[in-house]
């Protein structure tokens, strides 16, 4: 198992572009999908999944994937900053951009003591003191 939530999203991507590299679309998605899961809560890890989904689904040239995707990388931003995380939740056009879903059994240890809001919490604390540093500079 991977040291970090981090570390193993990076497994996840890897994966993902090896099977792509194999021509195993199926497998490429599904770590993808696994990669979303841990990825995101972190920023940049997070549009990177949503782009490679992009990438893919331009590939396949599915339209409602493209569009899908489109849609998601424009919301991540706003997501990360205001907690619209629904945790577990693969990434994909086929399921709710605000759906939770269940984290698979052997990601769920990445879970534990996560919390979305606690998150929230710390950047909006990092943001508020960035501003009052701006303001007084």
């Amino acid at each position: 198992m991977a040291t970090s939530a981090y570390e193993q999203y990076k497994v996840e991507m890897a994966a993902s572009r090896e099977a792509e590299r194999r021509g195993d679309g199926e497998a490429a998605i599904a770590h993808l999908e696994r990669a979303h899961i841990l990825g995101q809560r972190y920023l940049v890890a997070h549009l990177a999944t949503h782009w490679r989904m992009l990438d893919l689904a331009r590939a396949r040239q599915d339209g409602p994937e493209i569009r899908g995707q489109i849609l998601r990388l424009i919301a991540a931003v706003p997501g990360y900053v205001f907690g619209w995380v629904p945790v577990g939740n693969t990434g994909g056009a086929n399921v709710s951009a605000v759906q939770p879903m269940p984290v698979p059994p052997d990601l769920a240890p990445y879970f534990k003591g996560y919390s979305v809001w606690w998150g929230v919490a710390l950047r909006s604390i990092l943001f508020f003191a960035a501003a009052v540093i701006a303001a007084l500079a």
